[in-house]
């Protein structure tokens, strides 16, 4: 890492003048702020103060909705994220993964957590979330427990949401107050899983305009893409960053050592193999992401492609480069933004007329259990 030094201490020295002016473009709706912490130092403040948020679809959301009902409903989660991240460290990028996927697809509603049935097609069979998603079994565990403390109260949506601010708490990384009060949908969409979720070789532009069909800046892309500094990707995932795909013109000779290296991986296992999303600090989460980006240590084309030069034109270049100095400079700042973008990603809701209701088993609707 010692040849990006100077690299780092350039760009950071450049890019802070514009990343205070365009910064705040990236903002959409305000935040008030109630203490949170994070543990790598960082102090985040975060929440939505009693206030509640309008999630489309006559839903509202807000902080304190289970408090009477199901006051031990976030007790329940943190622990079943705890146990599952305890068995297996690369659960916790899978279940951030989850909500993730879930919101990106007609809003926050878990119908990525629907199975195919007769007569009803789901999103897991999706080309992003095919063979991919992963976690649904530790859902079912966490939503039975719900289910016997507090009886169709505790929606699959919410769930997704409080288990992936857990899992980033329990990875090391800041903590959110999670607004809640989501209904699940009783439909889903395999061709809006496969029209909205971004894909590992995408573009700086693509990803922009990806995060913005659904209400979302370029800075909250920037913030959200550091949910890569912690898990897995596997090799058909990144094939196109060893064919070249996401590495600067002035690529380094430890630049080619790093996919010299994943290019030996991934034909000694014929493409099947995983590796690391970072591979310094891989079951942390920290600002190592794009630390790892400034010195071409990206893994996924996507992730490269946020610092590589010309990536995007006017504006959107000078931010998103901008803003991967600044998380590389400042682990707080990223996760301050990083908390405030998974806020307003919850936030995302299904249009106006869309019914829910409150699911007994995730995967399946109340009508069908």
């Amino acid at each position: 890492m010692a040849h990006s030094t100077t690299l780092l201490a350039l760009i950071v020295l450049i890019m802070a003048l514009s990343f205070s002016a365009s910064a705040t473009s990236g903002s959409s709706a305000p935040v008030n702020k109630s203490c949170v912490t994070g543990s790598a130092g960082a102090a985040v403040s975060i929440g939505y103060g009693g206030a509640r948020a309008s999630a489309g679809a006559g839903v509202s959301i807000g902080a304190d909705v289970y408090r009477a009902t199901c006051p031990r409903a976030e007790e329940i989660v943190r622990a079943g994220v705890g146990r599952a991240v305890a068995a297996d460290p690369r659960m916790a990028a899978s279940l951030l993964r989850l909500h993730f996927h879930d919101c990106f697809v007609n809003g926050c509603d878990g119908s990525v957590l629907l199975d195919d049935k007769p007569f009803f097609i789901g999103e897991k069979t999706a080309v992003p979330n095919a063979n991919s998603l992963r976690g649904f079994e530790v859902i079912d565990a966490i939503k039975a427990e719900l289910e016997r403390e507090c009886p169709e109260t505790v929606s699959c949506a919410d769930l997704l949401a409080i288990a992936a601010r857990d899992s980033v708490v329990v990875s090391g990384g800041p903590s959110w107050e999670v607004e809640v009060g989501r209904k699940d949908s009783r439909t889903a969409s395999l061709q809006g899983a496969n029209i909205n979720l971004p894909a590992p070789t995408s573009g700086v532009a693509t990803l922009v305009q990806k995060f913005r069909n659904v209400g979302l800046s370029a800075k909250d892309m920037v913030a959200l893409s550091g949910a890569h500094t912690i898990g897995k990707a596997r090799c058909t995932s990144f094939s196109a960053r060893l064919a070249g795909v996401g590495v600067s013109s002035g690529a380094s000779n430890k630049d080619q050592t790093f996919l010299q290296s994943l290019q030996q991986l991934c034909t000694a296992s014929a493409g099947s193999a995983l590796a690391h999303l970072d591979l310094a600090t891989p079951a942390t989460f920290d600002n190592q992401y794009y630390i790892n980006l400034l010195s071409g240590d990206g893994l996924l084309p996507s992730d490269q492609a946020l610092a590589s030069s010309g990536a995007v034109s006017g504006a959107d270049q000078d931010l998103v480069a901008s803003l991967v100095a600044t998380y590389a400079f400042d682990a707080s700042a990223f996760f301050q933004d990083f908390a405030e973008s998974m806020l307003r990603m919850g936030r995302l809701a299904p249009g106006v007329g869309t019914s829910g209701e409150v699911r007994r088993n995730c995967r399946v609707v109340n009508s069908s259990s």
